[in-house]
C-alpha cells in the first residue's frame, strides 16, 4: 500500500481503483483501514520507519548532529526518493488546511525526527539541542521544497553542501 499511495498521491487516491489495482475489495480496505484519511497516516508511519531505519543504517545507531543530518539530505535528496517527498509535501498541504483529519501526521511529522536529532546531540542542554534540530529541520524541509519545485539539483545541492559543512564544522569544533 506504501507504494501504491506513493505513486497516486493524495488526490487520486481513491478506494475504488486501489482495490482494483491491488486485487481486493473496496470492503476489504475499508475494513483494514476504515478511512482514506487513516489509511494515509498508516502508510506514513511505514515512511516515517523506513526513513528512520535508512538513516541509522548510513549513520549507525548513535550518530552525532552533523551526519544525522547529511544522512536524511542524502537519503531526501536522492531522485529515486522523490515521490515519497512530494508525498510528505502533498500530505503537509492537506494537514494544514484540515489538522483535525491529518493530526496524527502533525503531531509526529517534525516531533519524532527532532527526537532523533536531539539524541545525536549527546550532551549538549535539551533547549541547545531542540534549537539546532529545528534548525537543521527546517532548513532540509526548506531545501527539499525548493530542489522538488525548480528541479535546480545542482544550485540546492551547493546550499545544502554549505548548510551540512558548517554543521560538521560546528561538530568538530564542539560547538
Amino acid at each position: 500500500m506504501v507504494e501504491y499511495t506513493i505513486k497516486q498521491g493524495i488526490d487520486r487516491l481513491s478506494w475504488r481503483q486501489a482495490a482494483a489495482d491491488l486485487g481486493v475489495s473496496p470492503t476489504t480496505l475499508v475494513h483494514h483501514f476504515g478511512t482514506k484519511e487513516q489509511m494515509v497516516q498508516t502508510v506514513l508511519a511505514r515512511l516515517r520507519e523506513r526513513t528512520f531505519t535508512d538513516v541509522e543504517q548510513r549513520v549507525g545507531h548513535r550518530a552525532d548532529l552533523a551526519s544525522a543530518a547529511r544522512a536524511s539530505w542524502e537519503r531526501a535528496a536522492d531522485p529515486e526518493r522523490w515521490p515519497e517527498t512530494r508525498l510528505l509535501f502533498d500530505v503537509y498541504a492537506h494537514a494544514l488546511q484540515e489538522p483535525h483529519i491529518y493530526a496524527e501526521f502533525l503531531e509526529h511529522v517534525i516531533a519524532d525526527w527532532k527526537a532523533d536529532l536531539v539524541l545525536a546531540q549527546d550532551g549538549v542542554p535539551v533547549h541547545i539541542a531542540e534549537r539546532e534540530a529545528t534548525l537543521v529541520i527546517a532548513t532540509i524541509r526548506g531545501l527539499l521544497l525548493d530542489l522538488l519545485a525548480t528541479g535546480d539539483r545542482e544550485r540546492v545541492a551547493a546550499a545544502a553542501e554549505g548548510f551540512l559543512a558548517g554543521l560538521e564544522r560546528a561538530s568538530a569544533s564542539g560547538t
